[in-house]
């Protein structure tokens, strides 16, 4: 993820580990590699995300109705960018999904950031 900060930051993405200062009102984004999918028979038809960038982890929470949308994406990106409410709870801080697209996708569809000096290469 390391890599793509630079353009994640043009598309207000949070790092991981700046989510615990972030306030829970306003919606946050987030950009990952997804770990861990689980859907347990318990939690109603919820599924939850564990999602890693190169500063830790961000717990997801998805509601059924969302997940009925996004299954396909859900299920077989390896990388999501996902839109949701922040909320810090119990010592959790995690992001209630209220929208989702494979990174992939929304990478492609930002501008590219300005270049940096040029290097001084062999002549």
């Amino acid at each position: 993820m390391q890599f793509h900060r630079r353009r994640l930051s043009q598309l207000d993405v949070a790092r991981a580990r700046d989510l615990p200062d972030i306030p829970s009102d306003p919606p946050v984004r987030v950009a990952n590699a997804v770990v861990v999918r689980q859907r347990p028979g318990t939690a109603k038809g919820f599924v939850f995300l564990n999602l890693e960038d190169e500063t830790g982890l961000v717990n997801v929470i998805v509601r059924p109705a969302l997940f009925r949308r996004h299954r396909l994406t859900i299920t077989g990106e390896p990388f999501l960018l996902v839109e949701g409410a922040l909320q810090h709870q119990d010592g959790v801080t995690s992001i209630r999904a209220e929208r989702l697209w494979p990174l992939r996708e929304r990478l492609e569809a930002a501008p590219a950031p300005p270049e940096g000096p040029p290097s001084h290469d062999f002549h």
